[in-house]
């Protein structure tokens, strides 16, 4: 370890002196800033500050982001496996052909085959994303001559838990590219864009892409065209044609578990909650935020259920089915909280947050060509999250100026 160190440093100095290899430095440092802690800290007990960093702050959320990350790889798996024992064809890829070679049936009961036959498709899928990014953001820090940070770990893996199984990887690179770019880099990089950058992503992939992003067979990593009796359609897009009809029909805890088709890591709102409670805990995620939300997706819900509908059966599903439907716990807890597009001040967190909740249900119910809602709901309230904090500040400061004005 200290041999590395040394060597950092000797390679440090060289660069610093101004040889041919300056531009390349913080690739050469980008090595290390995410194994050593950066020489250039306080010492002393001078300031007054919090104890985390940018670098914990990301590793926190990684951390919250583990069981959505175990639950992508056993419900790819499992959706898959299932639709297969009903009949499905297994799809004629490289995943399949290896998990035959490791000698794995293809029994669905089996929690291993589930999860083996699941990292198949996600690690791939999560390896083209952080790969994408790892290469653009050294670049572009080169080319500005910035200090490379870990601002596209997070966005790395945000970005697979919002795709289907069997989307291609080249459109995963390219996705990745364009919302690394558009919606960071562009505008200076971590903590500078007012979008979120994996939302930008997918919002990309799906208007560019709608046959690789919707549709009843991209949420099995298997051909359901043949499988008896089993549908690859999400339970929002079911409900979106028979409403309460289809819903009833299926299990509220199925749904909240996530052992039904959907995004790879959306589907499981108790993984969510796993992670929303240690963001919670460590006071990365703002609790005004999810409240808001929470309490918006209630009121709109209810409203729609009270006012209801004879051509519309959207306007009957409940809030509770709501929080469990589609990429909704996923959104409030990771995408909805995300400190840089956001709001900051308190109350405008609250007010931020309701708004997405009022939003997503209305897209979903009005809507019915685009049933899920939570990424154009956030991505729309990222837009205005500058305007909220702005009426905030200024009446704060509306109020100073007027208890000290004599």
């Amino acid at each position: 370890m200290q041999f590395l160190k040394d060597a950092h440093l000797n390679v440090k100095h060289h660069f610093e002196k101004g040889g041919k290899l300056e531009f390349f430095y913080p690739l050469w440092e980008a090595q290390f800033t995410g194994l050593f802690t950066p020489g250039e800290v306080t010492r002393t007990a001078s300031h007054v500050r919090d104890g985390i960093d940018n670098k914990r702050l990301m590793i926190t959320v990684v951390l919250a982001l583990l069981p959505c990350m175990g639950m992508a790889m056993f419900n790819t798996g499992y959706q898959a496996l299932l639709a297969i024992a009903h009949g499905a064809t297994p799809l004629d890829q490289w995943q399949t052909s290896l998990y035959q070679v490791l000698g794995l049936s293809f029994d669905f009961k089996n929690p291993i085959n589930c999860i083996v036959f699941g990292a198949l498709h996600y690690l791939p899928i999560l390896s083209a994303s952080m790969l994408t990014g790892g290469i653009i953001e050294p670049l572009v820090a080169m080319i500005r001559k910035h200090e490379i940070n870990e601002g596209f770990l997070v966005t790395g893996m945000l970005i697979p838990l919002t795709l289907p199984p069997t989307i291609p990887l080249w459109m995963v690179v390219l996705g990745t590219a364009f919302g690394t770019i558009f919606a960071k880099e562009i505008f200076g990089g971590t903590g500078m864009n007012f979008l979120n950058p994996a939302l930008v992503s997918r919002a990309f992939l799906f208007f560019a892409y709608p046959a690789a992003m919707s549709g009843d067979s991209t949420w099995v990593a298997a051909d359901v065209l043949n499988a008896d009796g089993f549908s690859g359609a999400t339970l929002l897009a079911q409900a979106a044609v028979s409403g309460e009809g289809a819903l009833a029909a299926a299990s509220w805890t199925d749904s909240f578990l996530g052992f039904v088709p959907g995004s790879m890591g959306e589907t499981s709102a108790l993984a969510c909650t796993l992670g929303a409670l240690l963001l919670l805990w460590t006071g990365i995620g703002s609790w005004r935020t999810m409240a808001g939300l929470l309490l918006g997706t209630i009121v709109m819900a209810g409203f729609l259920n009270v006012v209801g509908s004879d051509t519309n059966p959207m306007f009957g599903v409940p809030w509770y089915w709501h929080a469990v439907l589609g990429g909704w716990a996923f959104g409030a807890v990771f995408m909805a909280t995300d400190p840089v597009s956001s709001a900051f001040t308190s109350p405008g967190k609250l007010i931020y947050g309701a708004l997405i909740g009022v939003l997503v249900v209305l897209i979903r119910v009005v809507n019915p060509a685009y049933p899920e809602g939570m990424m154009l709901a956030i991505l729309f309230m990222n837009m205005f999250a500058p305007l909220i904090d702005h009426f905030f500040v200024q009446a704060n400061i509306r109020r100073r100026e007027a208890r000290y004005a004599a």
